[in-house]
């Protein structure tokens, strides 16, 4: 979770396949529209403002004998308040967060 304030850019690694990252993304951008102008980008509108998406895939993490995927994630908010872009954040890391325990 962030703390508040979330900047207007910054990076992640996600522990997923570029495929599933792709399934899940509509559903954590909720009813925010979504483009994807070419391969391995995705811009979601936010009021009059936008959230440009760039991904690349890793070589997956070895943990003993189990294979994480990978993929690095750059966000950068642009013309998004950063109230709105908490608010923003908060439901799409909820939408996209695992089970565990």
């Amino acid at each position: 979770m962030f703390p508040p304030g979330v900047a207007d850019a910054f990076e992640r690694e996600l522990g997923c396949t570029e495929s599933e990252w792709l399934r899940e993304l509509p559903g954590a951008v909720g009813g925010h529209a979504l483009q994807r102008p070419a391969a391995g980008q995705a811009q979601v509108t936010i009021g009059d403002g936008c959230l440009h998406l760039r991904w690349t895939a890793l070589p997956p993490r070895r943990l003993a004998l189990i294979r994480i995927p990978r993929l690095q994630v750059e966000f950068r908010f642009e013309g998004v308040a950063a109230p709105v872009r908490q608010v923003f954040m908060s439901r799409f890391d909820l939408y996209l967060q695992r089970g565990g325990g």
